[in-house]
């Protein structure tokens, strides 16, 4: 088995306001039912990253973005997540597909959420925390 075959290629997106607040969704389904995390998901078949965070950021959050670069990588369980900072460039806010609800939140609301296991301590890691 190889590297790649053993993961699930997936993609995340970290994107900021003006004024420091992240993007955050909470997930409806399993892994992390109920826990907040960045939106993104599965790579499919045939889709670059860029194509993959464009299609789950406008299917989980309604919004459209441009991907920029690449964050940091992590792997959870079966799943090789790869992060890419995102400007929000049209749509408007709302949650869909797997999310129960999604919002821009600040450093104090993102203290207090119940975050996917590792959340706070990678994104602490690459420099990318709500600043506000």
């Amino acid at each position: 088995m190889t590297e790649g075959s053993r993961h699930v290629a997936c993609v995340g997106g970290i994107a900021h306001t003006g004024d420091g607040r992240i993007l955050l969704v909470q997930r409806r389904n399993e892994p992390g039912r109920g826990r907040w995390s960045v939106p993104g998901g599965r790579v499919e078949p045939g889709e670059s990253d860029a194509q993959a965070l464009v299609r789950e950021m406008a299917e989980e959050t309604g919004l459209t973005v441009e991907v920029g670069a690449l964050v940091g990588t992590v792997v959870r369980g079966d799943f090789h997540i790869a992060d890419y900072r995102c400007t929000a460039v049209g749509g408007t806010l709302r949650a869909g597909d797997d999310a129960a609800d999604a919002r821009w939140v600040d450093a104090a609301e993102f203290a207090a959420l119940p975050l996917v296991e590792g959340l706070a301590e990678t994104l602490d890691d690459w420099g990318v925390l709500p600043r506000r």
